[in-house]
């Protein structure tokens, strides 16, 4: 099924595809999540490679499992063709209590359908305290005039 909007991408197709990525994945909910990607995409997340929706829904619920409070925001590096590379940044709390932001990059290549068919994200993790934080809008998706990475130094 179409999974708007679809390549070839401009600066504002790409921005809506990175938004609602952002959406999908504030909504910590891996069924959600997964309906973005093909049914035989191809993920490297880290050290962790995976194939499918089966381990993608997998991978995030144990993800989610374990990063709680998890609030993300993406923004558009570079588009071209059926091609977006995303820079991010998230933050979440550890069950020990302590926080991380996580920051990394996205390279994402689409099918004809606009489906993600191949995600790598490289992915670094810095503890802050909880002062330091920087995403403080309740759960899900942020909110819009919330300011993105750019607008907030990162």
């Amino acid at each position: 099924m179409p999974r708007p909007p679809q390549p070839p991408f401009t600066a504002e197709t790409a921005a809506l595809k990175a938004r609602l990525a952002e959406d999908a994945w504030n909504s910590r909910d891996p069924a959600t999540v997964s309906r973005a990607y093909s049914s035989d995409s191809r993920w490297r997340n880290r050290d962790t490679f995976l194939t499918g929706h089966v381990e993608i829904v997998r991978f995030l619920e144990q993800k989610w499992a374990r990063e709680n409070e998890y609030r993300l925001i993406k923004e558009v590096w570079a588009h071209a063709n059926n091609r977006i590379a995303v820079r991010f940044a998230y933050e979440w709390r550890h069950a020990d209590g302590q926080w991380y932001r996580s920051h990394g990059n996205e390279n994402w290549e689409f099918d004809e359908d606009g489906l993600m068919q191949v995600r790598h994200a490289s992915i670094n993790d810095i503890s802050i305290t909880e002062q330091e934080r920087k995403f403080h809008w309740p759960l899900g998706r942020r909110p819009d005039g919330h300011p993105g990475l750019s607008d907030l130094g990162l």
